[in-house]
């Protein structure tokens, strides 16, 4: 039995935030909180920055950035909120690029601590903070599975099993009659070879049906 290593279909396929995070810093007197959080529009997004500016009305600034799309396909966006051109959004963005992420928010709000930091300062505090957040989120995976049944005898149960495990898929339920009864869940890269197994396996009496597309975030090891 044969099944596509998961390299092969996963290399376009790029991080997610799974859940927002935030963190505070510290400069000279001045607080910074940067939030991050998943954001696959540009209204999520946009609506994200409104939230922290809503929650943290009486803060300085609300420095932002967001990534939409992810790999080779993205749009972009930051803002230095009236703190020096060049000294805020951009250093954010340069985080986000830099991490990998996509579908991705990030807040960075600063509370003045009267004193003044400079323009290096600025730089170095808002990257600092976008980093911190970075670091501290739990990423996922968007991936487009298949939900799928097929009907297979008791002899190949496991070996099927193994190939769905393998491939990163989901068994969703099994029903055990004269013959086995599966639903599963399939990343879509790995489909075309996994009825090649399966009908390799089967001489070709099984064949999978495909019943539905559905996205999954899956979480990934830190």
């Amino acid at each position: 039995m044969q099944c596509l290593d998961s390299a092969e279909y996963m290399s376009d396929i790029f991080d997610v935030p799974s859940a927002e995070v935030r963190i505070e810093h510290v400069v000279v007197n001045s607080r910074f909180i940067a939030a991050l959080a998943p954001a696959d529009t540009d209204v999520r997004a946009r609506a994200f920055i409104n939230d922290m500016r809503g929650e943290f009305a009486d803060a300085s600034h609300h420095v932002s950035a967001f990534i939409l799309g992810g790999g080779k396909s993205t749009s972009e966006h930051c803002s230095d909120d009236g703190e020096p051109s060049g000294t805020a959004g951009r250093p954010l963005l340069s985080v986000l690029r830099r991490s990998g992420l996509g579908d991705v928010a990030l807040v960075v709000t600063r509370y003045f601590g009267g004193t003044l930091l400079g323009k290096g300062g600025l730089v170095r505090a808002y990257t600092e903070s976008a980093q911190l957040a970075v670091r501290a989120v739990s990423r996922a995976r968007k991936i487009l599975f298949y939900r799928t049944a097929l009907e297979l005898p008791y002899s190949k149960l496991d070996q099927i099993r193994a190939c769905i495990k393998s491939q990163n898929g989901r068994i969703e339920s099994e029903e055990f009659a004269e013959i086995v009864r599966m639903k599963l869940v399939l990343p879509v890269g790995v489909f075309p070879e996994f009825i090649k197994t399966v009908r390799d396996l089967t001489s070709g009496r099984v064949h999978p049906d495909i019943i539905s597309e559905v996205e999954i975030l899956v979480p990934m090891d830190r």
